[in-house]
């Protein structure tokens, strides 16, 4: 018999591990699903019926433009880690340690730039100048809507502390900061943990870039045949 003493020690559960935010342009996606599904209706139909060397031709540009639709629709992504980011764009996917990037930069495209210069565009980030004008006039709205409650609350003689107090009823839906455009949250929350984690020990490193070489060899080996098929006429 064992004494109480003499128990083996509680083993402690595991630390979860700590997961990338992903995102993804969820718009490109749905986009690329459906040309996917029209060039293999397309493509299918050819191959299956067509004469002479339009089943090879067909067979030929669908090797071509599928991987193209994926590449530009479906595979960009940014994963967003504790220690580093990583940017899957069409043809390469980079990986910078936080401490290694200067600044994200949102413009007409949202971009990373590191310590060294190098510009690399988030491919799964677009910008949308139509979600910002939309965003800008929700703003004005939702700020126009609070000075007229701040207004019609002062003409009642309502002091501001009893209305926090009474959290907030009778008061009108305001905003508690600015309204952004999707994208435009997503780059605040790239550059909140680049401005948390950029000086971390574990976000040190080199960037690395690599090529897409299974995206690009299918699209060469497409644009070969098709030339081929073009030139034997």
């Amino acid at each position: 018999m064992t004494s109480p003493d003499s128990q083996p020690p509680a083993q402690q559960p595991p630390e979860p591990e700590s997961k990338d935010r992903v995102y993804r342009s969820v718009p490109a996606i749905a986009g690329g699903v459906l040309l996917l599904a029209i060039a293999g209706w397309l493509g299918i139909d050819a191959v299956t019926s067509g004469g002479g060397r339009t089943p090879w031709m067909a067979l030929a540009v669908l090797i071509l433009i599928v991987p193209l639709v994926v590449a530009f629709t479906l595979r960009p992504a940014v994963y967003a880690g504790e220690d580093r980011l990583r940017i899957r764009n069409p043809f390469r996917v980079i990986v910078l340690p936080w401490g290694r990037i200067a600044s994200l930069k949102s413009a007409y495209s949202n971009e990373v730039l590191t310590e060294s210069g190098a510009k690399y565009q988030l491919w799964a980030v677009p910008v949308s100048l139509r979600a910002r004008k939309k965003a800008a006039r929700r703003e004005m709205r939702a700020t126009a809507q609070a000075r007229r409650e701040t207004g019609r609350d002062e003409g009642r003689g309502v002091a501001l502390g009893m209305r926090a107090g009474l959290g907030g009823l009778g008061a009108g839906p305001v905003s508690d900061g600015p309204v952004r455009a999707e994208t435009d949250r997503i780059m605040d929350e790239l550059r909140g943990l680049h401005e948390a984690r950029h000086r971390a020990e574990t976000a040190q490193g080199e960037v690395t870039v690599r090529w897409a070489y299974e995206v690009v060899g299918p699209v060469v080996a497409g644009a070969l045949l098709v030339l081929i098929l073009l030139v034997a006429g």
